[in-house]
């Protein structure tokens, strides 16, 4: 980030790009006991993450072919659903947006709705602001990662199917 950028670093954004960086066993650690306690509860409950809403994106892994679910951040752009393959501002793109990549189909659960979807990775450097400014309204802490990872995250847009 430079001396002029006007944004603020999050404290909870450089905690998680921090874990994300440097303790990568504790963050995957940590999201596998939250996606339990997530469905076990039904999406009831551990629904949130630093207060923010989250959901379940399940998508086939690319090799394995098992399903691979993941807790994202829950960012709406009218019907669908922005989903942004920040890692936690780590300097490698996450293995879920390698599997959202590698097929056309994934499922989504939002609290009890579970609901199949489609994606469409957004190029053009005008939507691509666009939905930035949407992700970072829902939640400021994409600017943190963004400010300290060199790489540019991915977005995609979820369509329910």
């Amino acid at each position: 980030m430079s001396s002029t950028d006007p944004t603020p670093l999050t404290l909870a954004g450089r905690f998680n790009y921090y874990s994300s960086t440097y303790l990568g066993a504790v963050s995957r650690f940590y999201a596998r006991v939250h996606r339990r306690l997530y469905n076990r509860f039904g999406g009831t409950r551990f629904a949130t993450l630093f207060g923010d809403p989250v959901f379940e994106l399940t998508v086939r892994g690319r090799k394995s072919g098992e399903p691979r679910p993941v807790m994202l951040m829950l960012v709406r752009s009218g019907d669908d659903l922005l989903v942004c393959g920040s890692n936690g501002g780590n300097h490698g793109v996450p293995n879920w947006w390698k599997n959202l990549l590698a097929t056309d189909k994934a499922e989504v659960r939002i609290g009890r709705d579970s609901f199949a979807v489609t994606h469409r990775v957004v190029t053009d450097p005008a939507e691509y602001e666009a939905h930035w400014r949407t992700l970072t309204a829902t939640y400021p802490h994409f600017d943190t990662y963004r400010a300290l990872s060199p790489r540019t995250f991915p977005i995609a847009v979820l369509t329910r199917a």
